[in-house]
């Protein structure tokens, strides 16, 4: 598909067809047991997150908790999880209908909203799609559309033509970095296009992803975290693994951020190369012999101590939620594998080992998460998108038994 050939009136008919053939083409059986699992989880969680919002100064967002200290660590609006937070609020208001929980959301968003105008960060997806794009789709108001417009505007300011990136890390000038973390992003720009009728995020969507299948995996479908190009002829300079064991590891987050993001690039074009990517990733992970029985993934697939290195109950959270979707898309027999990895990883994180008790781990929802492990930073500790994730992958499996 060449986008310079296509106007703006072709890509929005594509879009509003979209729906009615990316469906649903697989059948699924939940399980009486998990969605009563998930019940008590979802009632669990309200309470927790309301011990969490009380260990909140005005300006703040959780960011972690460190058991071992029992010390909260929090954030201000501008730390790329901002957005976490409130999304996980509503989602969890949304089952519950606990309006402590939308009191809470709609005090934090409006925190959040002056990161709509910031152009120093490919994480405006995170931040404000998760939060607002959520807050809108459950009271839709002039005043969100606004703020996630600008909020793509501000995002579409990263992205380089020569390259074909969104620049993630602001960098030297003769670096131009790009991680895989930021196919996360680009939903916010799809939902640009649908809504302003402006076909340029649209464009810089597909662009980007076409650039990341193309430099950031390797032959056995596994990913770098960080390619850098050269800003003023677009080479590659440099690939390598910041965030995971070594640079020709596969970091387990990034391997699933790229999951998730090729399912919805997928869903969003019905381009069947983005189906095939996330495919092969899926094969890539769930076929890997370094995947545990219980299917929560080690931090990294090829650290050092495995079978004793950390688990990365995050890495689970976004690989659970992004194979609920992908199965409805793919073959019957991936999709049936896909499905019951999913519920499987949702009874494992809903046991003790990874579900908090009530009232402890900070208010957070699940315990045993990695952020930065060679940094030293957030090292099995409670995250906001292993939860945010987590009630994701939840909701998305309950919405396979209301037939």
């Amino acid at each position: 598909m060449n986008l310079k050939n296509l106007t703006c009136a072709t890509i929005l008919l594509l879009m509003i067809s979209l729906p009615g053939i990316a469906q649903q083409k697989n059948k699924f059986t939940t399980q009486p047991a998990v969605l009563a699992i998930i019940k008590k989880n979802l009632a669990d969680a309200d309470a927790q997150y309301k011990v969490l919002a009380t260990k909140l100064k005005p300006g703040e967002f959780p960011k972690t908790y460190h058991p071992e200290t029992d010390k909260q660590e929090n954030s201000n609006s501008g730390w790329w999880c901002s957005g976490f937070y409130p999304g996980t609020l509503l989602d969890l208001y949304q089952e519950t209908h606990d309006k402590a929980l939308l009191t809470e959301a709609d005090r934090i968003l409006a925190v959040l909203a002056k990161e709509q105008y910031n152009t120093h960060t490919h994480d405006l997806g995170f931040m404000m799609y998760c939060s607002f794009g959520t807050a809108n789709r459950l009271n839709p108001s002039a005043e969100y559309k606004q703020i996630l417009l600008n909020s793509a505007k501000s995002l579409s300011t990263r992205f380089n033509p020569k390259i074909g990136a969104i620049k993630s890390w602001d960098a030297k000038p003769s670096d131009f970095v790009v991680i895989i973390d930021n196919m996360m992003n680009l939903e916010l720009l799809f939902w640009a296009t649908k809504v302003s009728g402006d076909s340029s995020y649209y464009k810089i969507a597909v662009t980007h992803a076409n650039t990341t299948i193309k430099n950031h995996y390797r032959a056995d479908h596994s990913s770098y975290h960080v390619i850098n190009y050269n800003p003023e002829t677009g080479a590659v300079q440099e690939k390598k693994t910041a965030q995971g064991f070594a640079n020709e590891s596969a970091w387990a987050r990034g391997q699933v951020w790229g999951l998730y993001g090729f399912t919805v690039m997928y869903r969003e074009t019905k381009d069947k190369k983005y189906l095939d990517q996330a495919n092969n990733i899926a094969e890539f992970v769930l076929n890997n012999p370094n995947l545990p029985a219980d299917k929560i993934p080690y931090w990294d697939f090829n650290a050092a101590n495995i079978p004793n290195a950390l688990r990365d109950a995050s890495a689970a959270s976004i690989m659970a939620s992004a194979l609920l979707e992908l199965c409805k898309y793919t073959n019957k027999a991936d999709g049936a594998r896909y499905f019951n990895t999913a519920q499987s990883i949702i009874k494992t994180l809903s046991s003790p080992q990874y579900k908090a008790e009530a009232g402890t781990n900070g208010g957070f929802i699940l315990k045993h998460s990695v952020g930065h492990f060679p940094a030293g930073t957030e090292i099995d500790v409670p995250l906001t998108y292993a939860d945010y994730y987590f009630v994701e992958a939840m909701k998305r499996y309950k919405a396979f038994a209301i037939k």
